[in-house]
């Protein structure tokens, strides 16, 4: 409110100045005063400061709005949903929620590792220094998913996931707002968040499982894809980000000490986790193809 105030008193008195003043130039006057009105609603109404927590319950909205989405898509046009346990109702949202985060923040990721220029080598400055008003938004709309989900794993443990999902979402979760409030490391950040490709094929093997159709063409497209979108994104993908760090050494020791423990923990982590998740997928596979033979 009193910043609402104080932009009401600036901008009358500039109207009074201009009114007074108009014989001396109507046409500068007129452009000083647009331009000043501008900086005050950007400094007072709308600062970058609030994106981020405004990102944040956005996030949160946006996995409530998935989830009841998902339940009443799946009512309409599934007829096993009605069948299904009260439980088994839950985490068919729940993945339904997760896959429309997965594919919000893979496209985001995507674009602002690859192609918006933020990371670029070309531009002046350590790379490990770098965001913007988008990259804030995009990490705080993926913590209200982090949080989000970490409750409903907490709240129905160990139903929708073991120590296992606990462990890789907390380690998302801190890694993303540590990096959304310092705007350190945001790269490495997106970089391992592109692995969330992977989810919509591991939830879409769930339902396909959950709807009795293991023994499917679909289930075993399904597995094979799942090997090779696993393989890139959460192996090879690893691997060239581990590459960016030993390049870019130099300005990863000029971060805070917690952010430069971070950049090195969370995604060693979350690799050894991968490489133990992408054994299992492997064998599945494997099984999956020796009963249909």
């Amino acid at each position: 409110m009193n910043n609402l105030c104080l932009v009401s008193s600036l901008l009358s008195c500039h109207l009074a100045i201009l009114i007074v003043d108009v014989p001396v130039s109507s046409v500068m006057a007129a452009e000083a005063y647009k331009y000043k009105a501008e900086l005050l609603v950007k400094d007072y109404l709308l600062p970058d400061s609030y994106v981020p927590y405004a990102a944040v319950l956005g996030g949160i909205l946006m996995c409530k709005l998935a989830y009841d989405f998902t339940r009443f898509i799946s009512s309409f046009h599934y007829k096993g949903y009605a069948s299904l346990s009260k439980m088994q109702k839950i985490e068919w949202n729940n993945r339904g929620m997760s896959t429309v985060h997965a594919i919000f923040i893979t496209v985001m990721s995507v674009y602002l590792v690859f192609f918006s220029g933020l990371f670029s080598d070309q531009l002046d400055g350590p790379v490990t220094f770098r965001s913007s008003s988008l990259s804030n938004f995009t990490l705080g709309v993926s913590i209200g998913y982090f949080i989000t989900d970490i409750a409903m794993i907490y709240w129905l443990y160990p139903s929708l996931g073991g120590m296992e999902y606990v462990i890789h979402h907390m380690l998302s979760l801190t890694s993303a707002v540590y990096a959304m409030l310092f705007g350190e490391a945001q790269v490495y950040i997106y970089m391992a968040l592109i692995s969330e490709t992977t989810t919509p094929g591991i939830n879409l093997r769930w339902f396909l499982d959950i709807a009795g159709m293991k023994n499917s063409k679909a289930y075993l497209v399904n597995g094979v894809a799942m090997v090779v979108t696993w393989l890139v994104a959460r192996i090879i993908l690893f691997m060239y980000l581990f590459y960016h760090m030993f390049v870019h050494y130099d300005q990863i020791k000029q971060m805070d000490t917690f952010g430069y423990v971070l950049v090195f923990t969370a995604p060693t982590v979350l690799f050894v986790m991968n490489m133990a998740w992408f054994s299992k997928i492997l064998r599945g596979l494997k099984k999956t193809m020796a009963k249909r033979h």
